[in-house]
């Protein structure tokens, strides 16, 4: 009896440890601190930035807050003031309609009152030079008779304008400071890819300075019916009125458009223009005061399905229809029904791709054009002129 004794006692006392230890084992794991985990997703954007693992709230590995800090001091707020020819009182207020009598009591009432408004608009610019020259859309500072800067530290200084160019909604402006100017830096528009981050920075309904987050979308959009010259980068980072002439980035803080447009009846649907063609823009009003552009000459036209299948081609091309006396095209041979299949080697597929490669050619440089003519493939080479003025 003895031993039974002892016996249950030990298995009593194993059965004690036993629990005690379990109960220190879910003690410790409920308790433990939960390790952050790292951004992992295979599909994110490109130069998707992962998410710090330390508890440390700095900010120093977020690359948008990084941006955020380097690039504000570059953009600016832009408000204009223009007076001009506008409606008279009357036209403004006429509390009996147009009523004859009563129009026409009205009309001679306020004859010879002043007949000049004043408009006020608002959009953002960033700063890409030491010297003071900031880069803008031409629709913000339109006609405007006063431009005033206000910089990230809320310093206003007058601006003045240097050069502006409608086909492509650009305009350079300049400001006089007493302290050297933060600068962007100027990224390479030619190397985005769809997925990469999209940092916009500007004033969207005047609230200074706002940034916000998205995609690049797509890159070389036209058709938009925006400007006459159009390769905009597509974005869902949240564009609004205000933002136009502020910068688009990429991760790194470089400049890769600048804003321009939204759909109005979408959401996350923005545009900008590429900084490549906004630096080329840039250095010709800077230099020359204006923007030189290539041209041939020709009228074009769409090929249709109907002149596809006549042309014996699957779609692709331009159809010339027409070529002006005295031009490069007329000089080179070109004739009214050639098809313009190809340009050094690339293929053409539509009248905005063919307008903006010759655009963007340097004067004098000569082109090497595949065309069809009567069904017959034709070398043609041709030397690029400068648009004219009209």
């Amino acid at each position: 009896m003895p031993t039974s004794h002892w016996f249950r006692f030990f298995t009593y006392a194993v059965y004690a440890l036993a629990f005690f230890s379990l109960g220190i084992y879910v003690h410790t794991a409920l308790t433990k601190p939960a390790a952050t985990p790292g951004w992992q997703s295979p599909r994110g954007p490109v130069g998707a930035p992962t998410v710090a693992t330390s508890p440390d709230r700095g900010g120093a590995d977020n690359p948008f807050i990084q941006v955020a800090e380097q690039v504000t001091p570059s953009v600016v707020n832009i408000s204009t003031v223009s007076s001009g020819k506008g409606r008279t009182p009357n036209e403004l207020f006429r509390p009996f309609g147009n009523d004859p009598f009563f129009r026409d009591f009205f009309d001679r009432f306020f004859e010879g009152m002043p007949r000049r408004r004043q408009q006020t608009s608002l959009g953002s610019g960033v700063i890409i030079d030491k010297s003071g020259l900031i880069l803008t859309n031409n629709h913000v500072i339109k006609d405007a008779d006063e431009i005033t800067v206000r910089f990230s530290n809320k310093q206003e200084v007058k601006g003045k304008v240097v050069g502006t160019d409608a086909k492509t909604d650009l305009a350079v402006i300049r400001v006089g400071a007493k302290d050297e100017l933060p600068v962007a830096r100027l990224g390479n528009s030619e190397a985005l890819r769809v997925g990469e981050w999209a940092i916009a920075i500007g004033n969207p309904f005047g609230l200074d300075h706002t940034l916000t987050v998205g995609v690049v979308s797509a890159t070389g959009r036209s058709e938009v019916g925006i400007a006459a010259y159009e390769n905009f980068i597509q974005t869902d980072a949240s564009i609004n009125p205000g933002n136009s002439g502020g910068p688009l980035l990429n991760v790194r803080g470089e400049v890769i458009g600048i804003n321009t447009a939204i759909v109005a009846s979408g959401q996350g649907i923005g545009f900008a223009i590429p900084i490549n063609l906004a630096r080329k823009v840039m250095d010709d009003l800077v230099k020359k005061g204006k923007v030189t552009r290539g041209w041939l000459g020709i009228g074009i036209q769409p090929l249709t399905p109907e002149l596809a299948k006549s042309f014996g081609v699957s779609g692709e091309g331009v159809l010339v229809n027409q070529v002006m006396p005295k031009s490069p095209a007329e000089a080179a041979g070109l004739k009214a029904g050639d098809l313009i299949l190809s340009i050094d080697g690339k293929s053409i597929k539509d009248p905005r791709e063919l307008t903006r490669l010759i655009a963007d050619a340097d004067i004098g440089k000569g082109l090497d054009l595949i065309v069809l003519r009567e069904k017959e493939k034709r070398s043609v080479k041709v030397q690029v002129g400068e648009m004219p003025a009209s």
